[in-house]
């Protein structure tokens, strides 16, 4: 009997973009892709955060550097990215949420929230994609998204509205690079506790209302999501391209 071979989960010799990775979800990834033997690229406006990060990294034996990234302006992070690039994986945790009732959404908001959420991941992922191509190379693209770009919630009309969009053009995406060995896909948490949803657990009828979906019965951590992104930027995923994977404690099974 000859017994299967299990796929590597070794991220050794291929060098990642982590966009967003200054704090929470972004901060978790970069760290989960550079203990997996990845050389990580932390990337994100605050600098200064980046540097402490990657002291730390550095400090465990890690491979990582710092890059000044601001994903809605994307004529410098394209520039950015072709300077800077190949990157065999990309994992693009930067986004922004201004919750509110729908019948209040002002176009500078819903502006704001686009601009970074839709646009700016949108341009990020084709910005490495090129590189990909153009060095004949295969890789891994992973946006996060949220259990929001499989349903609704309240407040959320906006951000629902982008989280659904990125799904979309991940679906088209695998379709047209599929042929180039660059898969694309999705991590869709529920809440996880980060600065982002603080503001959310603060006000009690929120909380509560999170605390009743999530089946589970907790809500999530940063911790819940660093295996995920592993799986997707290895070869333990190489057949799966144009999903998201829901990490959101069973919210999205009623």
């Amino acid at each position: 009997m000859t017994l299967p071979h299990t796929p590597s989960f070794s991220l050794e010799g291929r060098r990642a973009l982590v966009a967003g990775a200054s704090s929470g979800i972004g901060l978790g990834c970069a760290v989960a892709l550079a203990r997996a033997g990845a050389s990580v690229t932390l990337a994100a406006r605050r600098v200064d955060k980046l540097e402490e990060a990657v002291a730390e990294l550095k400090a465990e034996g890690c491979e990582a550097d710092a890059l000044a990234m601001d994903v809605s302006d994307i004529p410098a992070t394209v520039k950015s990215v072709a300077e800077t690039g190949p990157y065999d994986i990309l994992l693009n945790s930067a986004g922004l949420a201004r919750h509110g009732p729908a019948l209040e959404t002002t176009e500078e908001d819903f502006d704001a929230v686009q601009s970074l959420n839709f646009k700016g991941a949108y341009f990020l992922t084709q910005a490495v994609a090129k590189g990909l191509i153009e060095a004949g190379k295969p890789g891994s693209l992973i946006n996060i998204t949220s259990q929001m770009a499989q349903v609704g919630g309240q407040e959320r009309a906006v951000y629902c509205g982008t989280k659904h969009g990125v799904e979309g053009f991940t679906k088209a995406m695998a379709i047209e690079w599929g042929p180039h060995q660059i898969r694309v896909n999705c991590i869709a948490p529920t809440f996880i506790v980060t600065e982002l949803t603080k503001p959310t657990f603060a006000r009690p009828e929120l909380k509560a209302w999170v605390e009743d979906k999530i089946k589970l019965g907790r809500i999530g951590e940063v911790e819940d999501i660093m295996g995920a992104v592993v799986y997707l930027a290895s070869d333990a995923s190489a057949l799966v391209t144009g999903t998201s994977l829901l990490v959101d404690g069973g919210w999205t099974a009623d």
